[in-house]
């Protein structure tokens, strides 16, 4: 924590009524002074002790701490919004408590009324009215002597579109903010929170959430970019944004030899240690998820150790997705392909309005002789109105560049056939098997092609038909192979970690198939896109506009007969 210019006596007062709240589901119903470490305090601190008596304006108006499970958050929460109605000045003000379920919204308000239950003088019976009913608890004396905050309510409702209605709050608690980026809606609803707040100078907005156990997307990503940002010194120093944030830096995150599996650092990032969590029990369960495979220890470090999964990988996984993350090269885009390279190839995978439309560049280093792989995708409004769960994801893609939204419906084989034409104008598509398709239902981007002059393998063209399923197994266990040997690098967009995650390997026989993992929600076609083009570079192509001779290169001599 930061040394911040806090109201010390306004500090001190808010921590003593936080602390003398009872966890009211621990046998003893130990007091919050013993229960709860003093992270929690300095966010208590933090919110309560930020605000200047004389404009009525807090310093700190957003806190986000992202904090393991099991580390009480939803328990202290509820403290914090109870604490919130003592502390309040302002007559029949409200206060919000936002779950991401009905569950996990009626667990808070359960803790919140219990606490009220378990003060031993009965002075929190008398000053609060629950009623369980509508979830809301109400000060029905206000503060002692002066009266102030008479009528303050506080509501605990479940994350949907109406959380807001007729609400303008005085400070609202979001409760696994994680979990609400799968809905369509979630950046809206934050949207109209923070709108409900501006009217209320001394109105606070705090989340408290665990890292995801899929790759960050949607407003949950965006919001921790945030606050990363401003911990990290990136943002505006006059922010009010407070970040307090529990997890290891990316270098640890991210080491092939995963240094965060390593027990002794785990205290690093479990603040509540020794109350509600010990470090034993922790290690036994960490254990009992890696004996399950790698998918599930995956799972198990993002919620307990905070680790942000990149890539979901599953037990029945494409086996190249384990080696996906360590080919990434971000200077890979499609300039520095083109001009890197000897020869390229493209592959391209476009299903019906429902799906994306993937397109892969795939070149040759002219040095090295790796292969240099580059993606896009586009999109039919279609998607995002039919498949609103992945909505959040979708729009991520489309801010980082690597996923277009198209205006208009031919849109994406336009701009598809300008960008295979751009390949082609550097003179490093090949004369034959230089673009490969799916050939079902490919007619219009046939038709685009062909108005940039490059025609079909019909027509002594380079588009050609690569065939799908189990014909693709080549491609397939070649990739796997150039991944693992380390010739094969991509630009590492989150787009195609998404689409590698979720691909699904079926043994057919003594052929493998690529499917999707989850129908409809998870797509793939980027993918399938990057092995039609390693289809075709395995012909071990040479470009249009290559000066390389024949003779120099026997294993061209049949293909070249032939022709």
């Amino acid at each position: 924590m930061p040394d911040l210019p806090l109201d010390q006596a306004e500090s001190d007062r808010s921590v003593g009524i936080f602390n003398r709240l009872r966890l009211p589901d621990v046998p003893g119903r130990p007091a919050m002074a013993d229960a709860a470490g003093d992270w929690f305090r300095d966010i208590v601190r933090a919110i309560f002790g930020s605000m200047d008596r004389t404009t009525g304006i807090r310093s700190i108006a957003e806190i986000f701490a992202l904090v393991p499970k099991k580390n009480s958050k939803t328990t202290g929460g509820a403290a914090i919004m109870l604490t919130a109605l003592m502390m309040n000045q302002r007559p029949r003000a409200e206060f919000l408590l936002i779950g991401p379920t009905q569950d996990v919204a009626d667990l808070a308000f359960q803790q919140a009324a219990g606490m009220i239950e378990a003060d031993p003088d009965g002075y929190l019976q008398k000053r609060f009215h629950v009623q369980e009913h509508l979830k809301t608890i109400t000060d029905m004396t206000g503060a002692p002597n002066t009266r102030a905050g008479r009528g303050t309510k506080l509501k605990i409702k479940t994350f949907d579109m109406r959380v807001m209605t007729g609400v303008k709050p005085a400070g609202v608690l979001v409760d696994e903010l994680h979990t609400m980026s799968t809905r369509a809606y979630a950046s809206r609803v934050i949207g109209q929170i923070r709108g409900g707040l501006l009217p209320n100078p001394e109105a606070f907005l705090v989340f408290i959430t665990t890292q995801s156990d899929t790759p960050p997307a949607g407003v949950f990503k965006a919001e921790l970019q945030y606050a990363r940002g401003v911990r990290d010194g990136r943002l505006a120093a006059n922010i009010r944004t407070l970040p307090i944030l529990y997890e290891f830096p990316e270098a640890v995150q991210t080491s092939p030899d995963k240094l965060w599996a390593d027990p002794e650092m785990w205290p690093m990032v479990l603040p509540n240690l020794g109350r509600s969590i010990t470090l034993p029990r922790l290690i036994a369960d960490g254990e009992a998820a890696k004996e399950k495979g790698e998918e599930e220890f995956r799972r198990w470090a993002s919620q307990h150790l905070n680790i942000e999964i990149g890539m979901a990988l599953h037990s029945d996984r494409w086996v190249g997705a384990d080696h996906w993350e360590a080919a990434a090269d971000t200077t890979l885009t499609l300039d520095a392909i083109l001009e890197r390279s000897e020869v390229a190839v493209v592959g391209i995978d476009g299903g019906g309005l429902d799906d994306l439309l993937g397109l892969a560049i795939l070149g040759r280093c002219r040095e090295t002789r790796d292969w240099l792989l580059w993606t896009r995708a586009w999109a039919q409004t279609d998607v995002l109105e039919r498949r609103k769960e992945i909505v959040e994801r979708l729009r991520d893609f489309q801010r980082a560049g690597d996923l277009i939204i198209c205006e208009e419906p031919t849109q994406d084989v336009e701009e598809v056939a300008a960008i295979v034409a751009q390949v082609a104008a550097a003179g490093l598509l090949p004369r034959r098997y230089g673009v490969g398709l799916d050939p079902v239902g490919v007619a219009a981007i046939i038709d685009e092609l062909a108005g940039h002059g490059i025609e079909t393998e019909a027509n002594g063209g380079p588009v050609c038909a690569v065939y799908q399923g189990y014909k693709l197994s080549g491609a397939v266990w070649g990739m796997e192979r150039k991944l693992n040997d380390g010739t094969l690098w991509h630009g590492g967009t989150p787009m195609m970690a998404w689409c590698v995650g979720n691909a699904k390997a079926e043994q057919r026989g003594n052929a493998v198939l690529i499917t999707k993992q989850t129908a409809g929600k998870a797509k793939i076609d980027p993918l399938i896109a990057a092995f039609n083009a390693f289809s075709l570079m395995s012909l071990a192509p040479v470009a249009a506009a290559s000066k390389v001779s024949i003779y120099s290169r026997p294993e061209l001599w049949q293909e070249e007969s032939a022709a």
